[in-house]
C-alpha cells in the first residue's frame, strides 16, 4: 500500500494502477475487503432500511422452501381424492390450495419489500458517494486536474460509482437469500432422502462454479471495454467542445471515422460478451435439465418401490424448478464482490486523497492591512515535472495602489507566477506574503476572496450574463453589476440586447465573441473588489482602443489594490508603475516602462521586435 500512499500524497493518482491492484491475488484481496467493508458502513447509514431489507429477505426465502412442500402435499392430497375418501381428501386439498395461495402471496410481499428496502438503501449509498465524489472534485488541487483527463472522472463518478453502490443488494443480500435457499432448502432436501436430494443438488456445484467463471470473465471483459467507452467518451467529448475547429477545417468525414474506429472496438467487444453469456447460459441450463432427469428417473422408480410418495417427488421438482435462478445468481454474487473490490478501490482511492493545496489546521482568515504583496525569494516547479524549475529566486514587493507589470517570451515564469498568487499551487521554494502573512498559512477561502484572477482561459457558464458576471458574488446588487461591466467595457453590448443582462450565455459562451467573453471575465472579477488583481493576459482577444478604456476604468479604481498585469502586448504594461521582465524563470531586468527602453536589454528588443512588426519605429 505504500505506492499507494506516495501516490496520495504527492496527489498524482492513477486510476489504472489502483484498479490493477484491486485485482492481485494478496493487496489486491485487502484492498477489495477493505472497500466492500466502507460500502457496508455506508449503507448502514439507513439502519431501518437495512433492517427492513434484511428481515423482508428472510421471509422471502422461508416462504419460498414452504412451497414446494405444499405443492407435494396437494399432490398427494389429489392423489388419494382419487383413489377414495373423496369428499375428506377434496376438503383438504382446498386447504392446502388456500395456504399456497397465502403463502404464495405473503413470498410477493416480502420480496416486493426487499427489493424496494435493497434499492433504496442502494440509491442512498449513491447519493452518498455522490457528494462526497463531488466535494473531492471541487477540493483537489490545480496539479491533480492537470495530471487527469475529465472524461475518467467522469467513467469514474458514473460507471464505478454505480458497481459500489449496489453491492448491497447484489451482494450483501442475495447472500442472505442464496445461504437461506440453498442451505436450509438442501438441508430439507437431503433430510426427506440422502440419494435423491443429492441428485436434486447435483447441478448447484457446476452452475455455481460456471456462473462464477463466467461472471469474472465478463468482468473482465467489462473493465476493458469500461476503457474502450472512455475513449469513444473523449473522442465525442473534444469533438463537441471543438465542434467550430472541425467546421472550418471540414474535419468532419475525419471526426467521423475516429469515432466508428472507438465504436467498432467497443462493438467487437460487445460480441465477445455475449457469447460468452450465450455459452454460459446454455451449459448452466443443460446440467440442470441432466440433474432434473436423474432426479425424475430414480425418484420415479422409489415411487413404485413405495419409498417415497409422487407429492414428494414433485416437491423435489418443485424446488429444484424454484432453486435454478438463485443458484446462477451464485456467479452474480462473486461479480458483485469482483465489481465493488475493483470500482470500490478506483473510487475510494479519489476519495482519499488529501489536496496537495490545503487548509492547515487551526489556519486563521487572510487579514488584509495594508495590502502589500511580497515575493521572497520563490522557487517552483510543477508536480508533473518536479525536477524543472520554472522559477528560480522570483523576488518582489507590490503595494496597495501600484500596478507591477509581467512580460518575458513564453514560458519565462509569468502565468506561474499569476497562479501562485492565488494559491492555485505551493511555493517549492521561499515564500509569498500578503501584509506578512505566508499565503500557505491562511485560509484558501479567505485568500481567494482577497485575490482575484482574470484567466486567459475565459469559461462561461450556460446561464444568464447576469449570473456569470456575478458568479464570485451571487448577492451583489444590480448597480454593482452594472459598473463592473461598464468598467469592463461590457455594459453597452448587454444593455442593447432584448432581455439585457437577462440574456441566457450559450454553452461555454458560444454566443459571445472571444473579446466579449473576456470582458465578461473581467467584470466578474472586479464585482468583487479584490486586494489583488491579477490578469493572466486577459485582453489579448480585446482590441487596442477597448483594452486602453478597459485599464482606464481599472485604473481609477486601483488605490485600493494591488493590479498585477501579465501580457505580451507592451502596450498593455506602459503605464505600470513597475514592469518586471522574466527570462527563463528569473527576474533579468525591472523599472518603469522608460527606465527599461534605457537599459536597452530585453525589454528593449522586445520593444523593438513589437514595433518592427507593426512598421513601426522606436
Amino acid at each position: 500500500m505504500s505506492a499507494l500512499a506516495d501516490s496520495q500524497s504527492a496527489e498524482k493518482p492513477s486510476l489504472r494502477a489502483v484498479e490493477v491492484m484491486a485485482q492481485t491475488d494478496t493487496v489486491g484481496w485487502m484492498t477489495g475487503v477493505r472497500t466492500m467493508w466502507r460500502v457496508t458502513k455506508m449503507a448502514g447509514e439507513t439502519p431501518w432500511q437495512v433492517v427492513f431489507a434484511l428481515v423482508s429477505t428472510l421471509f422471502a426465502a422461508s416462504l419460498q422452501i414452504i412451497i414446494p412442500r405444499l405443492l407435494g402435499h396437494a399432490v398427494d392430497q389429489t392423489q388419494t381424492a382419487l383413489t377414495g375418501g373423496a369428499e375428506a381428501a377434496q376438503a383438504a386439498l382446498w386447504t392446502t390450495a388456500i395456504l399456497v395461495l397465502a403463502v404464495s402471496t405473503l413470498r410477493g410481499i416480502f420480496a416486493t419489500l426487499q427489493n424496494y428496502f435493497s434499492e433504496s438503501v442502494g440509491h442512498y449509498t449513491g447519493y452518498r458517494l455522490r457528494m462526497q465524489f463531488y466535494d473531492k472534485i471541487q477540493h483537489l488541487s490545480f496539479g491533480f486536474h492537470d495530471s487527469i483527463h475529465s472524461g475518467d472522472l467522469i467513467t469514474l463518478g458514473l460507471l464505478d460509482l454505480e458497481g459500489a453502490r449496489m453491492f448491497f443488494s447484489t451482494g450483501l443480500v442475495r447472500f442472505v437469500l442464496l445461504a437461506i435457499l440453498i442451505g436450509v432448502g438442501g438441508y430439507w432436501l437431503i433430510s426427506i432422502d440422502l440419494w435423491l436430494g443429492l441428485l436434486a443438488l447435483s447441478f448447484v456445484p457446476y452452475v455455481g462454479w460456471e456462473s462464477s467463471v463466467s461472471q469474472l470473465k465478463l468482468r473482465g471483459t467489462w473493465l476493458v471495454l469500461q476503457e474502450r467507452l472512455d475513449i469513444l467518451s473523449r473522442v465525442m467529448e473534444e469533438n463537441l467542445a471543438g465542434i467550430r475547429v472541425v467546421r472550418a477545417f471540414s474535419a468532419q468525414d475525419h471526426e467521423r471515422a475516429k469515432f466508428h474506429r472507438a465504436s467498432i472496438s467497443a462493438l467487437d467487444l460487445a460480441y465477445e460478451r455475449v457469447d460468452i453469456r450465450v455459452k454460459s447460459t446454455a451449459t448452466m441450463t443443460l446440467s440442470f435439465f441432466i440433474a432434473m432427469g436423474l432426479v425424475l428417473l430414480v425418484g420415479g422408480m422409489k415411487v413404485q418401490a413405495g419409498t417415497i410418495t409422487v407429492g414428494t417427488l414433485a416437491a423435489f421438482l418443485t424446488f429444484m424448478t424454484i432453486l435454478q435462478m438463485p443458484v446462477r445468481q451464485l456467479g452474480m454474487l462473486v461479480n458483485s464482490v469482483a465489481r465493488t473490490s475493483t470500482c470500490g478501490a478506483r473510487l475510494f482511492a479519489l476519495l482519499d486523497l488529501e489536496p496537495a493545496v490545503r487548509d492547515r489546521p487551526g489556519a486563521p482568515a487572510l487579514n488584509v492591512t495594508e495590502g502589500t504583496l511580497r515575493f521572497e525569494e520563490v522557487s517552483f516547479s510543477y508536480p508533473s515535472a518536479p525536477l524543472q524549475d520554472v522559477l528560480q529566486g522570483i523576488t518582489f514587493t507590490a503595494k496597495k495602489g501600484e500596478t507591477i507589470g509581467l512580460i518575458g517570451p513564453q514560458g519565462s515564469g509569468k502565468t506561474t507566477i499569476a497562479q501562485l498568487i492565488p494559491r492555485f499551487y505551493d511555493v517549492t521554494g521561499g515564500r509569498i506574503t500578503l501584509d506578512g502573512q505566508d499565503l500557505r498559512d491562511v485560509t484558501l477561502t479567505s485568500l481567494r476572496q482577497n485575490v482575484a484572477v482574470v484567466s486567459q482561459d475565459v469559461f462561461m457558464f450556460t446561464t444568464t450574463m447576469e449570473n456569470n458576471i456575478a458568479y464570485g458574488n451571487p448577492w451583489a446588487p444590480e448597480e454593482k453589476i452594472e459598473q463592473a461591466s461598464d468598467a469592463a467595457q461590457l455594459h453597452g453590448y448587454i444593455d442593447g440586447l432584448p432581455e439585457r443582462y437577462r440574456t441566457v450565455v450559450g454553452e461555454r459562451g458560444a454566443s459571445l465573441s472571444g473579446g466579449q467573453r473576456q470582458r465578461m471575465s473581467i467584470a466578474r472579477s472586479l464585482i468583487l473588489t479584490p486586494a489583488v488583481l491579477v490578469f493572466d493576459d486577459s485582453t489579448a482577444a480585446i482590441d487596442a482602443r477597448t483594452e486602453a478604456r478597459i485599464f482606464d476604468a481599472i485604473r481609477a479604481q486601483s488605490a485600493d489594490r494591488v493590479t498585477v498585469l501579465v501580457a505580451h502586448r507592451l502596450n498593455t504594461l506602459m503605464h505600470a508603475d513597475r514592469i518586471l521582465v522574466l527570462d527563463m524563470g528569473r527576474i533579468v531586468e525591472q523599472g518603469t516602462h522608460a527606465e527599461l527602453l534605457a537599459l536597452n536589454g530585453k525589454y528593449r528588443e522586445l520593444y523593438d521586435l513589437q514595433h518592427r512588426s507593426y512598421g513601426v519605429t522606436a
